[in-house]
């Protein structure tokens, strides 16, 4: 990652560097050219030592989470398949800690390509237009990332811990409790991480419809048959440009198949499992924690709901540039140079051919429409969960209370 030919990766390069500490992704300075070899060997094996750290940490809390969890299960005889499930959560952690740090490890290589094609990507679209102002204020990139993505860990980093510390339950020492909400955090700040490279894609559609949007506005009033050659040219490069970019978003997606499935089947797991112990506890006029478990499901929808809706904004942008080609095509310079037309219509074609889509390795879409079925599929979980579990109660209390007659027919 060279910080002097990317403005966007150095506007991106805190937050990862913030996320490389949680152990999440590798150290931005991995990727700089000016690094030395043997320097930059030395801070691998460091960063692989304190990788395997954090991976015992993991695997150590979890199995004190289990501990506590059958502790709990047995206080409040829940033993159906609370147990299961709480079990299932807890692996699941170690199991995304895991196949994150084999994702770093076996994709090193396919993330610096990332970063040298954005970067490449940048430099290409700045040089596409000559005696234009390609980006709109390359400032607006820092604001967008800071209010999308920073704002959002920090109100993660925050909120967890209120959520989630008091439902760790008595049977936890405060040390393991701490060390929870650490590994909590650092599951669910994967998604932050998909976020900014969803945010760097959409800032480059950004750039090129500006570009398509600027040569509109040139041949609005443009007679000159050099300058539309010119604006041929340029078009012809701003459609390369935006099939890099799709073969871009294809790569992102294999980066990150593994974490973000695994991070969408923990949540999902996890919204029925809060629901369960909601339920369980219902029982109890002292139980404190009912509210803090609907912001526990809160935050969690709301972390996927933030991945699907950036990809959304995305792949919205990027649907918009065949209207700006039909603009173009309606314009009266359009019609006198048959150049002009064919390239339009190639672009149309490889638009249509070349559909943006946030994909897990083509496992499932990263959308508005996959989250809108995620959610029916959980609250259809949840009902039979609820269904359930008032057969359970209902069992349970016909059994107190022939216990009871049964007591006073005795002592009768």
């Amino acid at each position: 990652m060279e910080v002097n030919r990317s403005r966007l990766l150095t506007t991106a390069r805190p937050y990862l560097q913030v996320l490389s500490i949680l152990g999440l992704t590798p150290p931005p300075v991995f990727f700089t050219r000016t690094l030395l070899k043997r320097r930059r060997g030395y801070l691998i094996a460091g960063y692989t030592c304190y990788l395997l750290a954090i991976l015992l940490v993991i695997i150590y809390e979890c199995y004190a989470n289990i501990v506590a969890l059958h502790q709990e299960v047995d206080l409040f005889r829940a033993d159906d398949f609370s147990r299961v499930m709480g079990r299932t959560q807890k692996v699941l952690v170690v199991a995304m800690a895991i196949c994150n740090q084999l994702n770093m490890l076996f994709n090193f290589r396919r993330l610096a390509r990332i970063y040298e094609d954005i970067a490449d990507l940048e430099k290409d679209i700045n040089n596409s237009l000559p005696g234009f102002t390609v980006r709109v204020h390359w400032w607006s990139f820092r604001y967008r990332i800071a209010i999308f993505v920073g704002l959002w860990i920090v109100l993660l980093v925050g909120l967890t811990p209120r959520f989630t510390l008091v439902g760790l339950g008595p049977f936890l020492h405060w040390t393991n409790k701490v060390l929870t909400e650490l590994v909590l955090i650092m599951t669910q700040l994967k998604s932050a991480e998909y976020c900014v490279f969803v945010l760097l894609i959409f800032e480059l559609i950004l750039q090129l419809r500006h570009i398509l949007q600027q040569i509109v506005i040139e041949l609005e009033d443009c007679n000159c048959s050099t300058r539309i050659q010119e604006m041929c040219v340029t078009l012809k490069r701003n459609q390369l440009l935006v099939g890099r970019i799709w073969s871009l978003v294809g790569e992102i997606g294999e980066y990150f198949t593994l974490s973000m499935t695994l991070l969408f089947v923990y949540n999902g797991l996890t919204i029925p499992h809060v629901v369960n112990w909601a339920l369980i506890k219902s029982v109890n006029p002292n139980d404190c924690c009912q509210y803090m478990r609907i912001g526990v499901t809160l935050l969690l929808s709301i972390n996927i709901f933030l991945a699907c809706s950036y990809s959304e904004l995305c792949i919205q942008a990027y649907n918009s540039i065949p209207r700006i080609l039909h603009q173009i095509y309606c314009l009266p310079a359009t019609e006198d140079y048959q150049m002009l037309k064919m390239g339009l219509r190639e672009y149309s074609l490889q638009m249509q051919h070349l559909k943006l889509r946030f994909t897990c390795g083509g496992l499932f879409d990263i959308n508005l429409k996959y989250f809108g079925g995620m959610v029916v599929t959980i609250f259809g979980y949840i009902i039979i969960l609820i269904q359930f579990k008032m057969h359970v109660f209902a069992q349970s209390k016909y059994m107190e209370t022939a216990n009871i007659s049964e007591l006073k027919a005795f002592n009768g």
